[in-house]
């Protein structure tokens, strides 16, 4: 399936362009064209579009009209872009027109309904391409959900990394690695802003070439590259430093790692395997047999290109499964609505006639079942599904997701990081604690407010699972601040910050007693537990204490993505003068207290290397001595030693006679930016893991971390 992206210009949309079709057509420029071509992309930009059927056209002056075919509403081949100009196919207006448009996907995220029987479709060569950055094999970005994908494989995609006999790289295979190692050791050298349409085309290109070799993973994570950096040259609003320097990241390591498993070592590789490293082209399912899955809760998925609904399910072990209904979307001002709706729409699998949002607080029972590695589960014509009864989140087996204790919840969540998607197990990034609100807090500089609760003696921010205003997740936190001492159970997204925050997905009652986890029974379509009562009343609340007061319907729990809140489903206590007081916690955190661990210094020069390059870098050298010596005296010698290494490498270029700086492959920069980016993320892994189990007196930060 081929998904679309949009551009927005004055006059409309923009059509999706394939990546591969991006480095053709940049490439047929001459080089005096290619240094035009940033500008050219700038003014095109403004320029109103008009869309007829499967042509999208552009009005370049009074004489020449760009035009843009794009069946489907992506353009899959570089003969699709026509321009009226004199200078045509070699002119800047088709290279400026493709450099606007969106990256387009190769199939909707992971998550999307796709029945995995289906055979792939088989495109022509020229159309074989990296997919999105949410391919299964890309590494994580919007997305959550956003964040897995493709198909339309050719023959060369439709082999597996299974397919491969063995674990040594092939020269097809080298070569591919090493032109993408280059090519992102020169876009962290040239930084954003340095990083034009001609470097981006050739990461493309690099892209493609990976793809073609077998190597799905790097080529994913290439692509996701260039979509971030699009993003922070247009100033988009979704833009985040953190997803551009997580990307390039990935997309160096994966390069170096790989190029390492190609060099014989005493004792073997070690670290990832091949396999893992190249990924796979589309994930691969397997059969399940007969499951008997209950409800949990469901989430709207919203990215710049795919709106829908995630579903998550629980079956009798316990073990976690998705079901997914994501479609493309064409319009960004109707995407939030679309995702809200997919969650009305009928669940794919088998025969059950119930919607995403009633499944939540219902079961299914499924024969002939099929699996990703992942969790996902297969709509293959075979499979066979009919209704059942749910459960409460308080009885088995949806209980036994809030018995691990929370500390070990967030190190299971820290791992999975550096799990590839497609082998992710399902869930693995979730947490499921027992809370009680404190009240909202003012936060950072601008004193935003900020909601805390107490789980376990750990204080967190609750925290929007997304801030579109068109999903419910902001008024219903908004609606929760208001009941400090409102006792919940709820599930949410770890985090990763200096003080533990989580972004909440879904809220339900609250256990009352030892006696929590008796099995459940069905009262009407309500599967009802032994602790919440069949009319959604607030018994379960303590004299004094404000409670939820869910309708029948709601089984005791909210998705907070789509569905609000109301204030009719809340019963507080009668507030004093002053309102109703917050519990007491003890080391709640100040709004403006800053971390004790200074490992902010060493990301904000590894962000300034991906902002401004290797020069910004090279010129703010001296004024990091601060820096160096704060992180000796915290104790991280690593972390100093590493930035050191980092501003050495960015000032060292070597110069000719006449004292110009003659241009290198930026290897060794690279090299040390990779080194400094992979310690300060495991760093702040091990301080997120630290601020939840609580403070470890005599332990070095640098001893919590993961790699060397």
């Amino acid at each position: 399936m081929t998904g679309t992206g949009t551009g927005t210009g004055p006059g409309g949309q923009w059509p999706a362009v394939r990546p591969e079709v991006v480095a053709e057509v940049v490439a047929g420029l001459s080089a005096r064209l290619q240094k035009r071509l940033d500008g050219a992309a700038a003014k095109l930009a403004e320029r109103p579009v008009e869309r007829t059927g499967e042509d999208w056209r552009i009005a370049v002056d009074e004489e020449a009209v760009l035009v843009l075919h794009a069946p489907g509403g992506v353009v899959a081949d570089q003969a699709d872009v026509r321009c009226g100009c004199l200078l045509a196919p070699a002119c800047v207006h088709r290279a400026a027109a493709v450099t606007v448009c969106p990256l387009a996907d190769d199939e909707p995220p992971a998550d999307a309904d796709t029945a995995p029987d289906e055979a792939p479709t088989v495109p022509s060569p020229a159309a074989d391409s990296p997919s999105d950055p949410s391919d299964p094999s890309a590494p994580s970005g919007p997305a959550r959900p956003a964040e897995d994908l493709p198909a339309g494989a050719g023959p060369t995609e439709a082999r597996s990394s299974e397919a491969k006999p063995t674990e040594a790289l092939t020269a097809v295979e080298l070569a591919a690695v090493d032109h993408l190692h280059r090519v992102g050791s020169a876009v962290v050298a040239a930084g954003v802003g340095g990083a034009g349409a001609v470097l981006q085309a050739e990461l493309l290109r690099a892209a493609h070439r990976a793809r073609l070799a077998g190597l799905y993973r790097p080529a994913a994570a290439a692509v996701a590259v260039v979509t971030r950096i699009r993003a922070a040259r247009s100033g988009e609003p979704d833009h985040r430093l953190a997803d551009l320097v997580a990307g390039l990241r990935e997309l160096l390591g994966l390069s170096t790692a790989l190029a390492l498993a190609a060099t014989p070592r005493p004792g073997g590789p070690g670290g990832p395997g091949v396999a893992e490293l190249r990924g796979t082209a589309r994930q691969a399912y397997a059969p399940a047999g007969g499951l008997r899955l209950y409800g949990l809760f469901a989430e709207p998925v919203l990215t710049a290109t795919h709106a829908g609904v995630l579903t998550w399910a629980v079956d009798a072990g316990g073990g976690l499964h998705t079901m997914a209904e994501v479609m493309p979307h064409t319009d960004a001002t109707a995407a939030a609505p679309q995702a809200v709706g997919a969650g009305n729409r009928t669940v794919r699998l088998g025969d059950a006639m119930l919607s995403h949002r009633e499944f939540t607080r219902a079961g299914l029972a499924v024969q002939g079942a099929t699996r990703s590695a992942a969790g996902r589960l297969g709509a293959g014509a075979s499979v066979r599904a009919v209704r059942a009864a749910g459960a409460a989140w308080t009885a088995e087996p949806l209980a036994r997701l809030w018995a691990e204790p929370p500390a070990a919840q967030v190190a299971r969540a820290l791992a999975a990081g550096a799990v590839p998607p497609e082998a992710r197990p399902a869930g693995s990034e979730l947490l499921f604690l027992d809370v009680t609100l404190l009240g909202a807090v003012p936060y950072g500089p601008g004193g935003e407010p900020r909601l805390l609760a107490e789980s376990d003696g750990v204080v967190l921010a609750l925290r929007a699972a997304h801030d579109h205003p068109g999903l419910a997740y902001r008024g219903n936190l908004a609606l929760l601040a208001t009941a400090p001492g409102l006792r919940l159970r709820v599930i949410g997204r770890l985090e990763r910050a200096a003080r533990p925050e989580l972004r909440l997905l879904a809220i339900g009652l609250p256990p009352t007693g030892p006696s929590t986890t008796g099995p459940s029974t069905a009262v009407g379509s309500t599967a009802v537990g032994s602790t919440t009562a069949a009319d959604g009343d607030a018994a379960t609340a303590h004299p004094g204490e404000p409670s939820l007061a869910l309708p029948a319907d709601r089984s005791g729990r909210v998705n907070l993505g789509l569905e609000r809140l109301q204030t009719a489903d809340l019963t507080l206590p009668p507030a004093g003068p002053t309102g109703p007081a917050a519990p007491a916690a003890s080391g709640a955190p100040a709004g403006g207290e800053a971390p004790t661990t200074p490992v902010h210094l060493l990301t904000r020069r590894v962000g300034q290397a991906v902002t401004g390059g290797r020069a910004a870098l090279a010129l703010g050298s001296r004024a990091a001595d601060g820096d160096r010596a704060r992180l000796r005296s915290a104790g991280l010698a690593t972390g100093a030693a590493l930035l050191d290494g980092l501003l050495a490498s960015a000032v060292d270029q070597s110069r000719d006679v006449f004292g110009r700086v003659v241009a290198d492959d930026h290897g060794a920069f690279a090299a040390a930016w990779l080194a400094a980016a992979w310690y300060e993320e495991e760093l702040a892994s091990a301080l997120c893991a630290t601020v939840w189990s609580g403070p470890q007196d005599g332990v070095s930060p640098e001893a919590t971390t993961h790699r060397p």
